[in-house]
């Protein structure tokens, strides 16, 4: 590599040396998400990871893609790119954790104007977090330097998941049924999603300010500290609960809220019934509301309002399930709503 330097591509805007760096100063970060079925290291063309199939008599491997969004604007204005890598993980490995799977392996890819090797490093800092907090190993990624394409200080960060579950235990549905009880698994704020319109309530292209104010709401944080509050992963108390409670559905509360993603785990002819007093909303999301003047249904039809995961379980599991969350981490999950009959979601 020391030998691998092209003057002309450096003035054409990328710097191949930098990458080389980059790499060099994220090895310690993604070595804290191997385990004993990676094989090999960072530098090959592909991430290896040999599939440990015991105990799973058909496995069925579920993949899952997803990035940051416009949330990375919060964090390049805020000049803090260490926790938006633990959002990237976070987006894959909640989804796939909906099938009943458990994640493997994580890759991610970082497209920039200008490869700074310390910002890259860090942004890959958090990616590892987030692969120790799902149990998956970061195997491999790419950083694209993209000068012309990107502005120079500005960066998009994406990531891709694949997990593994026996096909007997995929959860498809198909048990649920009237009286069936809704766990809510609290979220630690926004997430990644909804921050379009966030960044439109508070006008950040035209006062970056705002996010180094500290409402007293926020008892103490600043806006852009609560706005970049990376996504709770929620693979290993899900995991745990799933080797002892006959879940029945479960649904990640992204974009679209309420009203789009609690419909995707529910069996048809099933609702779910929930009470907005019931649900424990933090106040950053009344600070939004009141700031953007949203109407209420839009507020739970685009954020998560508090809540990033629901499980689904029978009635007489539901006390057990709940003690096993907040074994696990989950020590504030609730019950949130029932299951009755009819479609979609119904908030009253």
């Amino acid at each position: 590599m020391e030998k691998s330097y092209s003057e002309s591509y450096k003035a054409a805007g990328v710097d191949i040396t930098a990458g080389y760096r980059s790499v060099e100063l994220m090895k310690q970060y993604v070595s804290r998400t191997m385990n004993e079925h990676c094989i090999g290291g960072l530098g090959g063309f592909g991430g290896l990871f040999e599939l440990d199939c015991t105990g799973i008599p058909h496995p069925v491997l579920i993949s899952g893609t997803d990035g940051v969004g416009t949330k990375l604007r919060i964090a390049m204005i805020m000049n803090k790119h260490d926790t938006v890598g633990i959002d990237c993980v976070a987006m894959c490995v909640n989804d796939v954790i909906c099938a009943g799977a458990k994640p493997l392996v994580f890759l991610d890819y970082i497209a920039c104007g200008k490869n700074v090797p310390e910002k890259i490093a860090a942004l890959v800092a958090g990616v590892a977090e987030g692969c120790v907090q799902a149990g998956a190993a970061l195997v491999g990624g790419e950083t694209a330097e993209m000068p012309g394409f990107y502005p120079e200080d500005e960066y998009d960060l994406a990531g891709f998941t694949v997990g593994v579950v026996d096909k007997s235990k995929i959860l498809d549905n198909s048990t649920m049924v009237p009286g069936d009880v809704i766990i809510a698994l609290p979220s630690s704020g926004v997430h990644s999603n909804g921050f379009s319109l966030v960044r439109k309530v508070f006008d950040l292209e035209n006062d970056p300010d705002i996010l180094f104010t500290k409402p007293a709401e926020l008892e103490g944080r600043t806006l852009g500290e609560a706005l970049l509050e990376p996504t709770k992963i929620y693979v290993k108390p899900v995991l745990a609960v799933l080797e002892k409670v006959s879940v029945r559905g479960i649904s990640h509360i992204t974009g679209g809220g309420f009203y789009e993603n609690i419909p995707r785990s529910l069996k048809k002819g099933c609702c779910a019934r929930i009470r907005k007093e019931d649900v424990r909303t933090p106040a950053l999301f009344s600070i939004l509301q009141q700031a953007g003047g949203i109407p209420e249904r839009d507020m739970f039809n685009t954020f998560n309002m508090g809540v990033g995961m629901i499980l689904t379980v029978p009635a007489d599991q539901a006390d057990l399930a709940l003690e096993i969350l907040h074994a696990n981490g989950e020590p504030e999950a609730y019950r949130l709503g029932v299951i009755d009959e009819g479609e979609g979601v119904e908030l009253c």
